[in-house]
């Protein structure tokens, strides 16, 4: 079988989830205003997608044409942009519905020619007293060059001013969305129940003479919405002088002027100024230039405001208090008393910043040591640290700099830290640190006792409310001594270390995810019972699909919960007719990696930060972690069981990538992450914890 039919194009699987997230704005079952914010989501993903993906494929065939080499990606780059089109074309029709759809619930998105004479009037003075102070047209004449300072993922109006039919000047106008609100509900008219929104964009266009009258001599002015995307890569200087922090801030300069990568404008935009808008901002002939609607940049629709009534938004999921913590004065004295599994938004991530609060001012802890990924903006827990390091405990911080799109935070944080007192770490320059580790030590009767905490996502308080996530908590000694020996690593890595338990990329994952795998084919085919069950966001590494692959032809078993990219081939006759693939989006963001090996009826469960791509395998630390409390492992399979029932929001992943629907038939409306709510809200509630 020729090596294309084997997998996927990592890029289309991942067009492939999107148009999942896409199908969840067009599902009339869906609340009303979570369908629009479906949209926002859809377009935010999109974005990121072509600052990426599209970037790197537009850079494999730029260095094809300067050093020679096939077409591979010229014809993958085609695929793309017809896939984006409909998927496009699917968006428009979508966000149109829902617009009728706001419409039967009285709520309004007006535009700057349907607003009545009073509206026009509040709008006058709202845009003079809040508006008009952000805003400062920059004008494209000879002299200005708009590559080096358009802001990447920003909506632009380009606005075009005509003297006697003849146009005089052309300029840009930045949507203030840094400063104001995008959305803007209008003052009540008549009825109450009518509620009315306009964007943002839209009050500028009505007040475009405000900001150019007086200054410019013009018969005629018009606003076309613009948007650029830039390539998200960048180079890490050699200079060996700087530092890494340097590098970094000198790369993410570079990302801010990189080469555009996709070009969206207003349909109704003049084909001249559409000519001269791509000459200025130097489009090349790879990059995606696509007409849009009047707006642009989406993902602001993320956060629409609701106006109207609650049901047209999920009922709140309250997040759950575990039990475990529960008649024990601190956190260390009830995960001394058992291993502790959280399971995020259903659990309150407050469990975790309180055992950092606690640690930072307990007498008995005596150095704390964390890998920093990503953390919200205002981060309880880097404030913890601090004022550990304040109370003089030995505080070591690995913050990983490379984080995309949050390496300038993540610059600040370390300078913050730094200036605290804290040891900051930036660890192994090849290796991006991923893990999601925390190691408390603490002296207890004289002896240091270590406390982990190992998880598969970031410390963030804010995307702990809306990602799935596992924290398991532990004071197992064969568990904690490898955790310290990851930071060790970490620090050193010249040195050899050896894990026995933890599976720690690059050091022994892929050996060992090797061995596990032929385990179960070993069992297979020896006719003893066999089974793999995976949950992950992308699963893309060839050598770990090959692996699946014999396994399920020697009739192990597998079934997998893939959220993002597959580029494994499911159901192929042959090849892959062993191996289940579904795919679930919902309201919240699936993000655990489980994997869990039947190894004869002694079930080997491990939670990981890491995806099964050749990156996190080869190319990050990474840290798997078993799980070996029988009570937790039991746990993550009930919840692993619900998922792969789930009858309502689960796709099927085939080889076509059709993502239909799990057909239901006649088996009882499972929809999976409210089931899990129902049944982790039931063994909180339990006082005997089952």
């Amino acid at each position: 079988m020729s090596t294309d039919k084997l997998y996927e194009e990592k890029e289309l699987s991942w067009l492939s989830f999107n148009e999942r997230v896409l199908q969840e704005a067009m599902d009339k079952t869906v609340p009303l205003i979570e369908r629009i914010r479906f949209l926002g989501i859809f377009s935010s993903n999109q974005d990121e997608f072509f600052k990426v993906r599209v970037s790197e494929v537009k850079r494999r065939i730029l260095i094809n044409e300067v050093h020679g080499g096939d077409d591979d990606a010229k014809v993958l780059l085609r695929a793309i942009q017809q896939k984006v089109m409909a998927l496009g074309e699917a968006f428009d029709n979508t966000y149109k519905e829902l617009l009728i759809a706001l419409a039967r619930h009285n709520i309004f998105l007006v535009n700057e020619g349907q607003l009545s004479e009073s509206i026009q009037q509040w709008l006058r003075v709202f845009f003079r007293e809040k508006v008009q102070r952000h805003l400062i047209p920059i004008l494209l004449n000879k002299e200005v060059n708009p590559v080096k300072f358009l802001k990447d993922e920003y909506t632009y109006l380009a606005v075009e001013m005509k003297k006697q039919g003849q146009v005089i000047q052309y300029a840009l106008v930045e949507v203030p969305t840094d400063d104001l609100p995008r959305f803007v509900q209008l003052p009540a008219e008549g009825t109450r129940r009518k509620k009315q929104i306009i964007i943002l964009d839209n009050i500028i266009r009505f007040c475009l003479d405000d900001l150019f009258k007086g200054f410019f001599d013009y018969d005629e002015i018009a606003a076309y919405a613009v948007k650029l995307t830039r390539d998200a890569e960048y180079d890490l200087s050699d200079q060996l002088d700087l530092s890494l922090v340097d590098k970094m801030s000198d790369g993410l300069k570079q990302r801010l002027t990189a080469m555009p990568v996709r070009f969206v404008y207003e349909r109704e935009m003049p084909a001249a100024m559409i000519s001269f808008l791509k000459l200025k901002l130097q489009i090349s002939s790879y990059d995606a230039i696509m007409s849009g609607g009047r707006y642009h940049n989406f993902k602001d629709f993320i956060g629409f405001p609701n106006v109207g009534r609650d049901y047209l938004e999920n009922p709140k999921l309250p997040a759950l208090e575990c039990r475990d913590f529960d008649g024990f004065v601190n956190a260390f004295d009830a995960i001394a008393r058992q291993d502790i599994l959280l399971y995020y938004p259903y659990h309150k991530f407050h469990h975790f910043t309180e055992l950092v609060r606690q640690a930072a001012f307990d007498p008995a802890v005596s150095a704390i040591r964390i890998n920093i990924y990503r953390v919200a903006k205002k981060s309880r827990i880097i404030h913890s640290l601090i004022d550990a390091a304040n109370n003089g405990k030995k505080v070591t911080v690995v913050v990983e700099l490379r984080a995309r799109f949050d390496e300038a935070a993540n610059i600040d944080w370390a300078n913050i830290l730094t200036d605290a007192g804290v040891k900051v770490v930036f660890g192994v320059p090849s290796l991006k640190i991923h893990s999601k580790l925390c190691l408390i030590t603490r002296l207890e009767q004289g002896e240091a006792v270590r406390y982990a905490h190992i998880g598969t996502g970031n410390f963030n308080e804010k995307t702990a409310k809306i990602y799935t996530d596992f924290s398991l908590l532990t004071r197992n000694p064969d568990i904690t001594a490898e955790v310290e020996g990851v930071f060790e690593y970490i620090e050193y890595p010249y040195r050899r270390y050896k894990f026995n338990h933890l599976l720690v990329s690059p050091i022994n994952s892929r050996r060992q995810l090797y061995r596990l795998i032929d385990n179960e084919l070993a069992n297979a085919k020896a006719g003893q019972p066999s089974g793999i069950t995976l949950k992950i966001n992308n699963l893309v590494d060839r050598d770990l699909i090959n692996r699946l692959y014999a396994a399920g032809q020697a009739g192990v078993p597998i079934q997998m919960i893939v959220r993002g990219m597959c580029a494994l081939r499911p159901g192929v006759p042959g090849l892959s007719d062993n191996i289940r693939v579904i795919s679930i989006i919902d309201r919240f963001l699936e993000h655990p990696r489980v994997m869990v090996f039947h190894n004869k009826g002694n079930v080997q469960l491990y939670i990981s930060s890491a995806d099964w791509m050749s990156r996190n395998i080869d190319g990050r630390i990474e840290v798997a972690t078993p799980v070996y409390d029988e009570r937790l492992k039991q746990r993550i399979l009930d919840i692993l069981d619900l998922q792969l029932s789930d009858t309502c929001k689960a796709r099927v992943i085939d080889a076509e990538q059709q993502n239909e629907y799990v057909k239901r038939g006649n088996r009882r409306k499972i929809r999976s992450q409210v089931a899990i709510y129902d049944y982790l809200k039931r063994i909180e509630s339990d006082p005997h914890g089952h």
